[in-house]
């Protein structure tokens, strides 16, 4: 008998029938004699809903009360889905975060799980009942209600499966596995039937939307084998897994593409130490993220200090730049918006040379101008502007022959 974890995003529930259907589905998996935990997030379109409701009464709402509302969104989704389970005759359970102690702590909108008293998700499995978990949530030591960021219920399924030694954890979406890139930029992209943790986490960071990067992290830490599946078609989805079961030897895995970026500059600093820090200190302080990092040497002793964050983020750092220039001496802030990040991926850069200069060749021979780069043992990412992203993606991927059947 297999301890299996599920996780259905908001698309797999987004109406009653895909619940019912959800609910065919773990009863068929029930048959085989599986234990089951479904972990579900918020139907699709009503976390945004909420927020929208939110901003109506205040703009900037406060993160504990917006966790409060916010939370609801699954609550209402395991109680319909135990709903379908128990009509098909099926015992089945559903508990909050809270309920089952998912702890976090007490960072509102961004939470980070630190424990999971698993006795009552035991207890019930154990008396052969369907858990039904709503993903995305936790709660503080205090009792506050915490919410884990967008993509959030993939972590919660996670961190589960970890905490209960799951046989796999199931990730059900709308495509039926991770691909060499995005489908919808080119048609012949190639579904991946294996890839590592390692290049995962480096494709959910970079922009793939299969899966939350902290989900990945959970997984790899833990060594939880994570499938991705379709909600709406059968078939094998893409196994996530250590390296070493992972035999393919591919040269690349894929390309991605985040639209998601920013980009400021801090012009005619004093090049002296501590300089980064000033600069970097209150983004960090304002919980803000930085992605890439570029700094040049000045002619005058002085130098230009550039790095990307989220682009969500844009106006705040511009802000929080601003107030400090002054006192830093600098000479100007620019900033640009309309960038994005291409990145090439795969475990298998480590043995072969010349990845880099190819990469940028085939840019170069389609006009596409490279503003920044970053490398790590398997993955090259560059900053281009947003109107190259596609045909940089077109570009590389052909480049690379990533179209060819895996």
């Amino acid at each position: 008998m297999s301890l299996i974890v599920q996780k259905y995003g908001g698309t797999s529930v987004g109406s009653i029938e895909r619940i019912q259907a959800v609910a065919k589905r773990v009863s068929k998996c029930q048959a085989r004699g599986d234990k089951l935990i479904v972990v579900v997030s918020a139907m699709s379109g009503e976390t945004d809903r909420l927020l929208g409701l939110a901003k109506e009464v205040m703009p900037r709402p406060q993160g504990r009360e917006l966790d409060v509302l916010l939370s609801t969104g699954e609550q209402v989704t395991i109680a319909l889905l135990t709903m379908a389970l128990q009509s098909l005759g099926l015992q089945a359970r559903s508990f909050t975060g809270p309920q089952i102690s998912i702890v976090t702590d007490a960072a509102h909108n961004k939470a980070r799980i630190q424990r999971i008293d698993s006795q009552r998700v035991n207890d019930a499995l154990n008396a052969g009942e369907v858990v039904v978990v709503a993903g995305f949530q936790g709660v503080t030591e205090i009792g506050d209600i915490t919410t884990l960021g967008r993509g959030g219920s993939d972590t919660t399924a996670v961190a589960i499966a970890a905490a209960l030694n799951a046989d796999e954890c199931q990730i059900y979406t709308d495509v039926d596995g991770v691909y060499t890139t995005d489908p919808r930029i080119v048609p012949d992209a190639q579904r991946l039937n294996r890839v590592t943790y390692e290049e995962m986490l480096e494709m959910a960071s970079l922009g793939a939307k299969v899966l939350q990067i902290r989900s990945v992290e959970f997984a790899s830490k833990y060594q939880v084998a994570l499938r991705v599946l379709s909600s709406f078609e059968d078939g094998p989805g893409t196994l996530i897994s250590s390296e070493e079961i992972i035999m393919e030897d591919a040269l690349l895995s894929g390309v991605t593409l985040n639209r998601d970026e920013a980009k400021l500059t801090m012009l005619g600093v004093p090049d002296r130490p501590g300089v980064a820090s000033a600069i970097l200190g209150p983004v960090a302080d304002a919980n803000i993220e930085v992605d890439m990092i570029l700094q040049n040497m000045g002619a005058d002793g002085t130098t230009d200090f550039t790095f990307t964050v989220h682009r969500n983020d844009f106006e705040a750092v511009m802000s929080i730049l601003n107030a400090i220039a002054a006192e830093l001496g600098a000479r100007a802030i620019e900033g640009d918006n309309k960038i994005v990040k291409i990145s090439l991926v795969g475990v298998g850069m480590r043995s072969h040379a010349g990845i880099a200069s190819r990469m940028f060749r085939a840019l170069a021979t389609e006009g596409i101008n490279i503003q920044m780069i970053s490398t790590s043992e398997i993955k090259i990412s560059v900053v281009v502007d947003e109107k190259y992203s596609e045909l940089g993606v077109r570009t590389l991927h052909s480049e690379f022959q990533l179209e060819r059947p895996r």
